[in-house]
C-alpha cells in the first residue's frame, strides 16, 4: 500500500508539471529540476503528451503573467501531494496498527507541513529527512562541494556598523540620549524613515559597486561573498519599515554584478528581531544604560554603559540569575522562519546564491537544544524549495565537536561556521601569533570528521583592538585596547558629495578633543586623528627568541624599525595554510573599511602584499606552517612573572589534566618556579593543536627549541633569526665596520689631494717622515700614485743640517749650564 501510494503521488505531481510545462506555461528555469523531471516524465507518457512543437517566443508582460500561473500551478500539485501524503501515512499506521508494529509517533513539521514520523522519514528531492533524530538517510549527493571558498564578507553594507563606515556615525557626535545612533536601530529611529533612507540610498549606492565586484574577482582571485543582511528587509518592523525601503533593490543589483564576474553570494541574516547577542552588528546593541543625571561634574557629561549589562533577546529574555533563558520566544523563532521562507521565495531559481545562513553569531548562552531545533525547520524550509543551496550554521561561539557531532548526520549540502580572530588576544610574541594561527588545523580537522564541512565564516588579520569603534560607537570593552593604540588622521569619508545630497557630519571636524557621549571604555577621533592598529617592529637582536619589543614600544615604529609587512605577510600565510588548507574555505572580515585598517580590509591588505593576489596553491603558502606543525617550540615561563600568577597558571593546567593541586597550597617560591616551567611547556604541547596559547595570563611566551633545514620553507622572518648561526667573528667584524669604512674614505681623500693640489703635495713631502724619498717618482711621476708630473722638485740645502744639529746642541748647553 505505502508503495503503491507513494508511486501514484510521484507519477500524479510529475505528470501535471510535464503537461503545463509543453503547453509552454512553466519557464525552463522556473524548476531547478525542470529538465530532469521532463525527461524522465516523457519516458512514460503517451506519444500525444510527450510530443509537441517547442513553445513559442514570449513577451515580457506574457512572461510575467505565466509566472504567477506556475506559482498557482505549484500550488495546486503541492495541495494534491499533501491529500496524496496524508492517505500514505494514514493506510502506513494502519497497516502497523494491524501487525502490532505501530511506533510511538513523534510530530515535527515536514515540507509538507503535517506531521510526519522518524520511523520511515519525509522524503525531500535528495535525501530522507527524520524530524525526531533531525537526521537524514539516502544521501544521493547531487551537490557535492566541488570548490572551495575563497571569499570576503560585504561588511557594514545592509547591516551598518559603526566601526566599518563611521562616516554614517559621525553626525551623532556630540549628542545625547535622545539623538544619538549606536546601530542600525538606532540609526532609523533617531533619523526617523525619511532622511534614514535617504542617507541609507547614498551609502548603497557607495559602499558595494560593480567595480569593486570586478576587482575582487579579476584582480584579486574572490570566487564568493558573504552579504549580512537584516531580518527587517524581509518581513519589516519597527523603525525599519520605510527606514530601509529599496535595499532589497540593490541586492537584486549585486546579484547582477556577482553572475557577470562569476562570484557567487551566501545570503547571511546578520540581525535578528530581538538580537541574537547584542552587538551592535546584530542591529541592536541591548542593554544599553545613559548615565548622565549621576555625574554632577563636569557639567553635561554624557555617559552611557553597554558591556556590563548586555544582553540577548532573540530565543528569549536572558536570567541574569540563572544564566539561561527560562522561556522561549517562540514568536521570534516564527518571525526568523518565516524571513528564511521569503528569502527561499525571492532568490530560489537565481544561479549565483550559494546558500543561506540562517543566523550570524548567536550568543554563547542561547539555549542549544533550542538553536539546534531552529537550523532543522529553517534546513528544512531551504531544502524544500531550493534544494542546491548550501545551508550555513554558526556554533554559537561554541566549536565543540561533543556539541556537533551527529547533528543534522548525513544530510546534505550543510556547513558548519566558526569565527576565528586574534584581535581579542592578550599582546605577545609573533611566534606565539603564528602558533595560534597554525593550531587551528587539528579542531578544524577533527570537526570535519565529526560534523561535516567546515569553513571560516570571519577573520582578520588584526592582532590588537585598537580600531576605532571596533567594540561600539565611542565605546570600549573593559581592559581594552591592551596597549596604545596609534592615532594617523581620519581618512575622508567615502560618502561625501553624494548622489542625494550631502552626509551629516562629514567632514570630521579636526578641532576638538575626543568628543561624547561616553562609554565605560575609550575609542574615538581627537583632533581630527583616529586610532588605528599598532606596528609591529624589528625585535632586538638580544630579544629575538622573546620577541615582544614590540609590546613596550611606542604604537608607531620608529623609522627603519617596522616589522608590519614581514609580520603580516607571514600571518597571513599561516592563516591561509589552515583555513584553505583544512577546511571549506573561508571570508575574510571585511572586504574594505573606510578607516586605514589594512588588518581589517581584504583588498588594502592585498594591495600592501600581505595577502597573495592570485593562486595560494604556492610554497610560501602550503609550507607556511611547517615549523608550527613539527612542534619546533617551547613555552617558556618569564622569569619576572608573579608567583600567584604562575600559580594559577599550573593550577589551571592540573586541573584540566585532573591531577593533584594539593601540593600548591604551601609550595615555595623556588620550588614553585623550578616545577612550573615543565607543566607549562607540557600542557601546551598537548594541548596547543586543541587551540591552547602559550600566554597563561602573560607569563609565558614561545621560543624555537631547535632548527628545521628546508631549502622550500622560505620564510622571511628567517633572516630575524640568522644571527644565532653567525660566527662571533662576523660580530667583531660587523662592530668594526664603521672605521674601516671611514679608513678607506680618508685613504680615498689623500691620493685626490696629493695628485691635484700642489701645495698639500709639497708640505706632505717636506714632512721629516719623507726625507730621503721627497723627491721620488711616486710623488713626481706621470702615473704616480700619490702625485703627478707637474709637482715640483724639493732642492735640499747642504748646510742645512749642519746648522740643525749645531742648535740642537747650544740649546743642550744652555739646559745643562743656565748661568754661562
Amino acid at each position: 500500500m505505502r508503495a503503491h501510494l507513494s508511486v501514484a503521488y510521484r507519477v500524479a505531481s510529475s505528470i501535471l508539471f510535464f503537461l503545463f510545462y509543453r503547453a509552454g506555461a512553466v519557464p525552463k528555469t522556473c524548476h531547478p529540476h525542470a529538465e530532469n523531471i521532463v525527461r524522465a516524465t516523457g519516458r512514460h507518457l503517451p506519444a500525444k503528451f510527450s510530443s509537441g512543437p517547442a513553445a513559442p517566443e514570449i513577451s515580457p508582460a506574457d512572461a510575467a503573467r505565466r509566472h504567477q500561473d506556475v506559482i498557482a500551478v505549484e500550488a495546486q500539485v503541492e495541495r494534491h501531494g499533501r491529500h496524496l501524503r496524508r492517505l500514505e501515512r494514514k493506510a502506513r499506521r494502519r497497516l502497523q496498527a494491524e501487525n502490532g508494529t505501530a511506533p510511538a509517533l513523534s510530530a515535527s513539521v515536514s515540507d509538507d507541513g503535517d506531521d510526519t514520523t522518524d520511523d520511515v522519514g519525509t522524503p525531500f528531492s535528495f535525501f530522507v529527512a527524520h524530524n525526531s533524530t533531525m537526521t537524514c538517510t539516502e544521501d544521493a549527493h547531487a551537490f557535492p562541494f566541488m570548490e572551495k571558498i575563497k571569499g570576503v564578507n560585504l561588511g557594514s553594507w545592509m547591516v551598518l556598523e559603526p566601526w566599518i563606515t563611521p562616516g554614517l556615525f559621525y553626525q551623532f557626535i556630540g549628542g545625547h540620549e535622545k539623538n544619538t545612533a549606536q546601530d542600525m536601530w538606532t540609526f532609523c529611529e533617531v533619523l526617523g524613515p525619511e532622511e534614514g533612507n535617504r542617507q541609507l540610498r547614498n551609502h548603497w549606492a557607495t559602499w558595494v559597486t560593480e567595480e569593486i565586484i570586478r576587482s575582487l574577482s579579476e584582480d584579486m582571485g574572490i570566487n564568493s561573498v558573504r552579504l549580512p543582511v537584516g531580518d527587517w528587509m524581509y518581513v519589516p518592523y519597527g523603525p525599519y519599515q520605510g527606514c530601509t525601503d529599496g535595499a532589497l533593490e540593490f541586492v537584486d543589483r549585486l546579484l547582477e554584478w556577482c553572475e557577470k564576474y562569476s562570484i557567487s553570494v551566501l545570503l547571511d541574516v546578520h540581525a535578528q528581531k530581538g538580537s541574537q547577542n547584542g552587538f551592535d552588528n546584530s542591529g541592536q546593541a541591548m542593554e544599553v544604560r545613559w548615565t548622565s543625571k549621576i555625574n554632577a561634574y563636569p557639567a553635561g557629561l554624557v555617559t552611557f554603559e553597554h558591556w556590563n549589562q548586555r544582553t540577548a533577546s532573540w530565543l528569549g529574555k536572558f536570567s541574569r540569575e540563572l544564566f539561561a533563558v527560562p522561556e522561549v520566544d517562540h514568536g521570534n523563532i516564527a518571525h526568523s522562519l518565516k524571513v528564511i521562507e521569503e528569502i527561499v521565495r525571492l532568490y530560489r531559481y537565481s544561479s549565483v546564491i550559494y546558500g543561506v545562513e540562517p543566523v550570524n553569531e548567536p550568543w554563547e548562552w542561547s539555549p542549544m537544544e533550542v538553536l539546534k531545533s531552529f537550523y532543522w525547520e529553517g534546513y528544512l524550509i531551504v531544502k524544500r524549495d531550493a534544494p542546491k543551496w548550501k545551508f550555513v550554521m554558526h556554533d554559537s561561539f561554541r566549536f565543540d565537536v561533543n556539541i556537533w557531532k551527529g547533528f543534522m548526520d548525513g544530510c546534505p549540502e550543510r556547513v558548519l561556521d566558526t569565527h576565528i580572530y586574534q584581535a581579542w588576544l592578550s599582546p605577545a610574541s609573533r611566534i606565539s601569533f603564528y602558533n595560534n594561527a597554525c593550531s587551528w588545523k587539528e579542531p578544524i580537522n577533527e570537526m570535519e570528521k565529526a560534523f561535516g564541512p567546515v569553513f571560516v565564516g570571519e577573520w582578520s588579520l588584526a592582532t590588537d583592538n585598537c580600531a576605532m569603534w571596533l567594540n561600539g560607537f565611542n565605546d570600549n570593552l573593559s581592559g581594552f585596547p591592551m596597549l596604545p593604540c596609534k592615532y594617523m588622521p581620519c581618512r575622508a569619508s567615502y560618502i561625501k558629495g553624494n548622489v542625494n545630497g550631502t552626509q551629516p557630519g562629514v567632514p570630521l571636524s579636526k578641532n576638538q578633543p575626543l568628543p561624547g557621549p561616553y562609554g565605560t571604555g575609550v575609542s574615538g577621533p581627537s583632533w581630527g586623528m583616529c586610532p588605528t592598529g599598532r606596528d609591529w617592529l624589528k625585535e632586538h637582536s638580544a630579544n629575538v627568541q622573546n620577541g615582544t619589543d614590540w609590546i613596550l614600544a611606542p604604537p608607531a615604529a620608529p623609522n627603519g624599525r617596522d616589522a608590519s609587512n614581514e609580520v603580516m605577510t607571514n600571518l597571513a600565510r599561516k592563516k591561509i595554510n589552515t583555513f584553505f588548507g583544512i577546511g571549506h574555505g573561508f571570508y575574510f572580515w571585511n572586504f574594505r573599511t573606510e578607516l586605514e585598517e589594512p588588518h581589517w580590509d581584504y583588498m588594502e591588505a592585498v594591495r600592501r602584499g600581505w595577502i597573495p593576489a592570485g593562486t595560494f596553491n604556492t610554497p610560501k603558502v602550503t609550507t607556511a606552517c611547517r615549523r608550527e606543525d613539527e612542534g619546533s617550540f617551547t613555552c617558556q615561563l618569564n622569569r619576572y612573572a608573579e608567583t600567584e600568577t604562575i600559580k594559577g597558571a599550573v593550577s589551571y593546567c592540573l586541573s584540566v589534566e585532573k591531577e593533584d593541586q594539593e601540593w600548591l597550597g604551601n609550595v615555595s617560591d623556588s620550588t614553585l618556579r623550578k616545577k612550573a616551567p615543565d607543566i607549562i611547556n607540557m600542557f601546551w604541547k598537548k594541548h596547543r593543536l586543541n587551540g591552547a596559547t602559550c600566554d597563561f595570563g602573560g607569563i609565558a611566551y614561545l621560543v624555537e627549541d631547535k632548527e628545521i633545514s628546508d631549502d622550500e620553507f622560505d620564510d622571511s622572518y628567517e633572516t630575524e633569526y640568522e644571527n644565532r648561526e653567525r660566527n662571533p667573528a662576523f660580530y667583531l667584524f660587523y662592530s668594526f665596520m664603521p672605521f674601516l669604512l671611514g679608513l678607506i674614505i680618508a685613504t680615498l681623500g689623500f691620493i685626490l689631494f696629493m695628485k691635484t693640489n700642489k701645495r698639500f703635495n709639497v708640505k706632505v713631502r717636506s714632512m721629516s717622515i719623507f726625507k730621503k724619498a721627497r723627491n721620488h717618482s711616486v710623488f713626481t711621476g706621470r702615473n704616480s700614485l700619490l702625485g703627478a708630473s707637474y709637482m715640483p722638485k724639493l732642492i735640499e740645502d747642504p748646510d742645512a743640517e749642519e746648522d740643525a744639529r749645531e742648535e740642537e746642541r747650544l740649546l743642550l748647553l744652555k739646559v745643562v749650564f743656565p748661568e754661562n
